[in-house]
């Protein structure tokens, strides 16, 4: 069962568009709005798949409500933390050509009894999580510190922990020793505090992040592939996609399939870019289903390409 955590979630509405014009009225070819935040994309990518996850999140106002409902309509068990403010919405624009663009809201603060409940409610759904994987930026109120206390907490009471967040919360979440980290390209350069042009650059990057703690790392390069590094080894892997249809989310079901497989080895991230693949070709943040994908055509390799160039190349913010 994977356990995922969500502290700042979100309702999603994405729009399908022929391009964008600024200052024009704009008609929508298709719609959709799905329940939101990297920790319930997790949870959709794995139930999805057929596994077990349950979604911790703080959920408040009709934004909230419907979060809820939505979850429940794809059978997702959650274990809902009632807070004062309301679920942020966000909204997502997805042009025909694959160019996305995105607007986040802030979302709600959080007080500090809803911080402290919070973390009450993983420790108390995390007793039969084979993982917890904890996932997203973290709402005002919490301290970047946060994500530190909680894998601290799961890795006292013998859980394996993924941490997928960025900036000020996922360094100092490295010397409580997360288990997995999930940066993509932009995350790690911000982490190391310099710009990565290419693949071995990524590669120095997330060993640098072993040695802050981090166990495993698996970085997302996009359209350049996931690297996986470890005490198991450096792996790289890729799969040729024709067309993307909306990126939102891919991340989150390359985690989810990731973890799924063990959360280590070449297997793991066979699944890892499989689910990435197949979620870039679906509309929205619609996660793959196994028919969705296609293991045979991902290729891993050992024999990294580090002399390749970054597509978009990561550059600390």
């Amino acid at each position: 069962m994977i356990l995922t955590v969500t502290p700042n979630p979100s309702l999603d509405r994405t729009y399908e568009i022929p391009g964008l014009e600024r200052g024009s009225v704009l008609r929508a070819t298709g719609e959709r709005m799905d329940p939101g935040g990297k920790g319930v994309n997790v949870s959709r990518a794995v139930a999805a798949a057929g596994h077990r996850t349950v979604a911790v999140l703080p959920l408040g106002g009709a934004p909230g409500a419907l979060v809820a409902e939505l979850l429940a309509g794809q059978g997702i068990a959650t274990a809902p933390v009632p807070i004062a403010g309301v679920t942020r919405s966000n909204i997502a624009l997805a042009e025909s050509d694959g160019t996305l663009t995105k607007i986040n809201a802030p979302g709600p603060e959080l007080t500090p009894d809803e911080s402290q409940a919070l973390l009450t409610a993983v420790a108390a759904q995390s007793r039969t999580a084979d993982w917890i994987a904890c996932c997203g930026s973290l709402p005002r109120g919490l301290a970047p510190s946060w994500y530190a206390e909680l894998v601290s907490r799961a890795r006292e009471s013998g859980a394996r922990v993924a941490l997928d967040t960025s900036g000020p919360p996922l360094t100092a979440a490295l010397s409580a020793r997360p288990d997995v980290v999930k940066p993509n390209a932009a995350e790690l350069a911000e982490a190391v505090g310099r710009p990565l042009a290419t693949v071995g650059d990524a590669v120095k990057a997330a060993e640098e992040l072993r040695e802050l703690g981090a166990g495993v790392v698996l970085a997302s390069l996009g359209a350049d592939g996931q690297l996986l590094v470890s005490d198991a080894g450096t792996f790289y892997g890729a799969a040729s996609v024709a067309a993307v249809r909306s990126d939102v989310g891919a991340g989150d079901a390359s985690l989810a399939g990731f973890l799924a497989a063990g959360g280590d080895g070449e297997d793991a991230l066979t699944a890892a870019v499989a689910h990435g693949a197949a979620a870039v070709r679906l509309p929205g943040s619609v996660m793959p289903t196994p028919s969705d994908l296609d293991p045979a055509a991902v290729l891993v390799t050992a024999d990294v390409p580090l002399d390749r160039a970054l597509t978009q190349q990561g550059s600390p913010r």
